[in-house]
């Protein structure tokens, strides 16, 4: 009766405990189901962060390797073709520029020539001042020109290499886009370059021009040619 009585007494007890150890083995296991997702989940926004663009873990599974490929060639040629315009912006507008400096030093030359013998020597010698200025400003927009062209033709190059690496991942389209936005670019460029050139021509004549007036006024002056104006004789 004893023993019964123990046994009845322990039943009781592990009766008694049973849904406190039912209800921490719960707990432990959801614990572990949840440690477990946030660790697979973890370590797949690194996989995916590592590389060129996001892609939510679900879809992972469903992109091969030549589809993230394509998808990373199609971002290298978007932002080639980013750098290309703006490059290609600023060297038109420093070409537009420095023709616009030309141009003035042209007509400031131009018009020092047709006032040779009715300036007084400080009036002369204000003219020229501005002139040395303009000569300066156009120095400073021409090295402008070469600097944004530098950097033109490695966006040039940049984009070449784009549109290769696309179409040899199987990217078409984005090869096609970013060979058409050179041609474009390098379209746009060298009608800006004409211009620049036709400007150098006319500063180059109407230098001459000025060298052959002044000649002319020294000679009908009488003056030697250590008499022509000192400024004039300045180099540029």
């Amino acid at each position: 009766m004893a023993a019964l009585r123990k046994v009845t007494t322990c039943f009781r007890l592990l009766r008694s405990l049973a849904p406190v150890l039912f209800s921490r083995r719960k707990s432990a296991v959801r614990k572990a189901v949840k440690w477990t997702n946030i660790l697979y989940t973890g370590m797949a926004s690194v996989a995916v962060g590592g590389g060129l663009c996001a892609v939510p873990f679900k879809q992972v599974e469903s992109l091969s390797h030549d589809s993230m490929i394509r998808r990373a060639a199609s971002l290298v040629t978007d932002s080639s073709s980013t750098f290309l315009s703006q490059t290609t912006l600023a060297l038109i507008d420093a070409i537009t520029e420095y023709s616009k400096a030309v141009h003035t030093l042209i007509a400031l030359q131009k018009r020092y020539v047709q006032s040779l013998g009715n300036l007084t020597p400080a009036e002369e010698d204000t003219i020229w001042q501005v002139i040395i200025r303009q000569r300066s400003e156009v120095s400073d927009r021409q090295d402008e020109c070469k600097r944004f062209e530098s950097a033109w033709l490695s966006a040039v190059k940049l984009c070449e290499t784009a549109a290769l690496a696309a179409y040899t991942s199987g990217a078409e389209h984005a090869s096609v886009t970013v060979s058409t936005n050179v041609q474009v670019a390098q379209s746009q460029v060298e009608e800006a370059q004409k211009l620049s050139v036709d400007t150098d021509k006319k500063l180059a004549e109407t230098k001459v021009m000025e060298v052959e007036r002044v000649m002319e006024y020294v000679s009908s002056s009488h003056n030697d040619e250590e008499e022509m104006p000192e400024a004039y004789l300045r180099e540029d």
